[in-house]
């Protein structure tokens, strides 16, 4: 079939709620993805980072197959072999006490608000049904109902009401704003290192370690979103360990499953996850076998390949290549790591659609914002001829 036909299905027996770039990929390897007429494209978005390893990595590949071939689902109303073992090496790697699985960014940000607001109940003794959570301006954790109830884009929530209270909404990087909204129904400050979805917005340095101290000050929980900018994308394991400011509440998910399988999580230590008993919580696809054989490999490709130093080194080389890009276009290029948003002062898509053109997939947020997020295993050579690419568009 061609290109347009799969597209044409696709639009005929697909609910539009995505508006994808005109490219139809049915292979990839590494930094690189085919499509269906055999062009070849580096990858520059990761699929939201969820490809930190690259497409198909081996030992992850091989892990999910021979996973396969012994035993995929279990739900939690029975003990697997895999499961405590993923559990002890995500504990080790994150200096939590426990975790919790889920599957999906967007369950695990649901686990995290539910943690809290128990928390709050047993711990804090805020009155029932009274417990707030402070998010801020231009946040993105997910879609699902409660999640949207706290966005501040118009688009997520039109038509989607009523919606969840409970919610205070602050301004991004702005610590007097944060101060100033706790009050003693406050049981957790939700925020993202880096607003991903929001246009790659890099807050002041010192922000997440002074936001941390208002928290602990107050008795407020840290919930650091980490599922776009953990697992090494931002030149660290986690994008918090720039400034010392280690979370309460860690929530994962995207580059834990590799690639290949979803897989999510929230850290914390045993005075926050004591609130939980049997019953409280649950999934029945959460910590499955074939999922967490996924995700021991996927922890174990991260460290052993040393992917966090290589985003850190090829990150400060991508952005400083993109700084000699001289077009008046170009508003603002700014990022940490592999994550990157070049602002323009004009809509971003069709610059993607001739990025596109060049061999390069790449996408917009905020309309006016281009995402470039390679998988970390990206070699600087790559990156040149990128360059060179980004550049025939631009200048």
């Amino acid at each position: 079939m061609r290109k347009e036909e799969y597209i044409d299905l696709t639009f005929k027996y697909s609910a539009k709620n995505y508006y994808p770039l005109p490219v139809v990929l049915s292979y990839g390897e590494g930094v690189y993805v085919y499509d269906v007429e055999g062009k070849r494209y580096l990858d520059m978005l990761s699929s939201y980072s969820a490809l930190n390893q690259g497409h198909r990595h081996p030992k992850i590949v091989e892990a999910l197959k021979e996973q396969a071939d012994r035993l995929t689902l279990t739900s939690r109303a029975f003990h697997n072999d895999k499961f405590p073992l993923f559990c002890k090496l995500l504990c080790e790697i994150t200096k939590k006490d426990k975790v919790l699985l889920m599957n999906t960014g967007a369950e695990a940000v649901e686990t995290a608000i539910k943690t809290a607001r128990k928390w709050g109940y047993l711990k804090k003794k805020v009155k029932e049904n009274q417990a707030e959570i402070i998010v801020c301006e231009n946040n993105f954790h997910g879609r699902t109902t409660t999640i949207i109830s706290f966005s501040t884009e118009e688009q997520y929530k039109f038509g989607f009401g009523p919606f969840t209270p409970g919610f205070k909404i602050i301004p991004y990087d702005d610590l007097e704003s944060l101060e100033k909204n706790i009050n003693e129904n406050t049981v957790g400050f939700l925020v993202e290192p880096i607003q991903g979805e929001g246009g790659v917005n890099v807050p002041r340095e010192g922000y997440l370690k002074k936001a941390k101290e208002i928290c602990q000050k107050n008795n407020v929980l840290f919930i650091l979103d980490e599922i776009q900018t953990g697992l090494g994308r931002t030149g660290k394991l986690f994008c918090y360990q720039y400034e010392d400011a280690e979370p309460d509440i860690l929530i994962l998910g995207k580059a834990l499953g590799g690639g290949v399988y979803p897989v999510s999580a929230i850290c914390a230590n045993d005075n926050i996850m004591d609130v939980f008993t049997p019953g409280d919580h649950g999934s029945t696809f959460g910590g499955n076998p074939l999922a967490c054989a996924c995700g021991i490999a996927s922890l174990k490709v991260i460290l052993e390949e040393n992917l966090a130093e290589n985003a850190r080194i090829m990150g400060e080389y991508f952005i400083n290549r993109l700084k000699e890009i001289k077009s008046p276009i170009i508003k603002e290029i700014r990022g940490k790591g592999l994550l990157i948003g070049v602002e323009l002062k004009e809509k971003a898509r069709p610059y993607c659609e001739k990025l596109l053109e060049k061999g390069i997939l790449a996408k917009d947020t905020r309309e006016n914002v281009i995402r470039f997020a390679p998988p970390l295993i990206i070699k600087k050579e790559e990156i040149d001829w990128a360059i060179e690419k980004i550049k025939e568009v631009f200048q």
